[in-house]
């Protein structure tokens, strides 16, 4: 297993408070392809820690049985990329237990830098960003799942990422796919 350099960077995927189709505040339910795709982009940009955020015992219970299949069962010997991959996965029941552990992992609390597929106030381009991360600030960055971050979450933001558009005015990705065109944009092999 080749070590690549881990970040000062953690992913906070927020299950709860997050949006609905009417704009109201919901819970959403933890997917298995959120979980695994996600630790993938992880685990390939060198993201220290991907914490899955939900309130909710019976997805904390989910979480919990799919990393022990793929860190300690069967899937951890049938599948050994995917237990590395999985090896960056934690579970935290609110975005305060994941900055908590992240603060206590690097000695300084996180800015928090939300994504949303809006236009946002505190916006903060992607070159800026970078330049923060490779100055060694720690950085959670925020991913919410359903219609996105419920404003309880956002207005806690130190900067928000500018929303990923295309050619199209279609603008409503997977959360997978906005993880890792984010993560290739600041932690990516930068293009000239």
């Amino acid at each position: 297993m080749q070590e690549i350099e881990r970040n000062r960077v953690a992913i906070a995927l927020i299950h709860h408070p997050v949006l609905g189709r009417k704009g109201e505040t919901i819970g959403s339910a933890v997917t298995n392809l959120d979980l695994h795709d996600i630790a993938r982009i992880a685990r390939t940009y060198g993201i220290a820690r991907y914490f899955v955020v939900t309130p909710y015992d019976d997805q904390q219970k989910l979480v919990t049985e799919i990393l022990a299949h793929w860190q300690s069962g069967h899937g951890s010997t049938y599948n050994p990329a995917r237990k590395e991959a999985f090896s960056v996965v934690e579970m935290a029941k609110s975005l305060d237990e994941a900055i908590a552990a992240m603060t206590n992992m690097f000695k300084r609390k996180p800015a928090l830098v939300t994504t949303s597929a809006n236009t946002q106030k505190s916006s903060v381009d992607y070159v800026q960003a970078r330049h923060r991360i490779n100055g060694g600030e720690p950085t959670l960055l925020v991913f919410g799942t359903a219609h996105g971050l419920a404003a309880e979450v956002t207005s806690r933001a130190d900067y928000t990422l500018p929303a990923i558009s295309g050619r199209t005015g279609y603008n409503h990705l997977s959360v997978r796919s906005a993880a890792a065109i984010i993560c290739d944009r600041l932690l990516g092999e930068a293009i000239n």
